[in-house]
């Protein structure tokens, strides 16, 4: 039987199925975006599609820590639009 993988939200420590979670991921490059296949190469971390779940994470800078980086304003902005038109798109097709 294969084993089946999971992750924690960084936002609320919950645990569930890495498919159900979004993943966030710093580049070799430095740059940070949605990672919508969760196979691209970098530093990641998983997400609810809940909008409180990354506002907790920017909140306690749980995002910063995790890929080691220091998020711009105009980063974060970017994060929670692409989260908030993807978390709409998720509760449609759930």
């Amino acid at each position: 039987m294969k084993k089946v993988p999971y992750r924690t939200c960084i936002g609320c420590q919950g645990k569930k199925l890495k498919r159900e979670l979004l993943r966030i991921i710093r580049t070799p490059q430095g740059e940070v975006e949605i990672d919508i296949t969760g196979k691209k190469s970098g530093r990641g971390t998983y997400l609810c599609y809940n909008i409180k779940c990354f506002q907790e994470a920017i909140k306690k800078r749980r995002i910063e820590k995790a890929l080691n980086i220091e998020l711009s304003p105009e980063i974060i902005l970017e994060l929670e639009e692409k989260i908030k038109e993807m978390s709409n798109k998720q509760i449609i097709t759930h």
